[in-house]
């Protein structure tokens, strides 16, 4: 059969005058994923393909796949994905992956990046200080989930108040705050990091209707699913799909 048109022209696009070892050892192998992940999957969805790199991206940190994440990482900036922009995927992973998970990654970007001539550390991001994290990660929390926020806190017993409190300084005062990415693209970027977890999906549900009080519809969660589909494979595809139906009914 071996490798289509599309499928060649789609990943020179990410790999240009890349010579994979693979096709030598595996052609087989090579021929079904190429074909699958580089033209039907990729024809698929409403997503741009600066997007579909960043969700990539950000789904290989949580599936701790270093290597490919390396690859994926050059291909994202050979399509524009800024420097900044990369930096603060792996940034807004932290707090659903935790640092421990999330260290060999920033070591990574960085050479990569030091490799490129590009001189450490990048403009500042922040926007909050250790006076106002609480109160500005409170007030985006709301933004995206509305009266949700106050009925956790109400819920929540005396003894574990201060989880909700650094939800709201930490997760959201420390990362959702900062610049380089909107919060539309965040919450993008959340969804495909809990859905490549798994076992997170109360939590899924909950950023899928973040996604949608931000205005990520289902269709564009749809495609971001469906894009990492080659990624994470169909166990966790369909646990995304199925929470996706039940917080959105066709």
């Amino acid at each position: 059969m071996g490798i289509s048109e599309t499928a060649n022209k789609n990943h020179e696009e990410l790999f240009p005058n890349h010579k994979s070892t693979l096709k030598v050892t595996d052609p087989e192998l090579i021929e079904i994923f190429d074909n699958f992940a580089f033209d039907e999957v990729i024809s698929y969805g409403n997503l741009d393909t600066k997007t579909r790199l960043m969700v990539i991206l950000g789904s290989l940190i949580a599936s701790q796949t270093l290597s490919e994440y390396k690859v994926m990482l050059v291909s994202a900036l050979n399509v524009g994905v800024t420097l900044i922009e990369v930096k603060e995927i792996v940034y807004q992973s932290v707090p659903y992956v935790g640092i421990a998970k999330a260290f060999d990654f920033i070591h990574a970007t960085n050479e990569i990046l030091e490799s490129r001539g590009i001189k450490l550390p990048l403009e500042g991001q922040s926007t909050t200080s250790p006076e106002t994290r609480y109160e500005k990660g409170l007030e985006i929390q709301k933004s995206i989930f509305g009266e949700m926020i106050d009925k956790m806190y109400e819920e929540s017993p005396e003894n574990q108040i201060h989880i909700q409190k650094y939800l709201s300084a930490n997760c959201f005062g420390d990362y959702y705050t900062r610049t380089g990415l909107d919060i539309k693209t965040r919450e993008l970027l959340t969804f495909s990091v809990i859905l490549s977890l798994g076992g997170c999906e109360p939590q899924l549900k909950g950023h899928i209707q973040g996604n949608l009080n931000v205005g990520n519809d289902k269709e564009t969660l749809l495609s971001v699913v469906t894009q990492l589909l080659p990624y994470v494979r169909y166990p966790r595809t369909l646990n995304a799909i199925r929470c996706l139906n039940e917080v959105i009914p066709e």
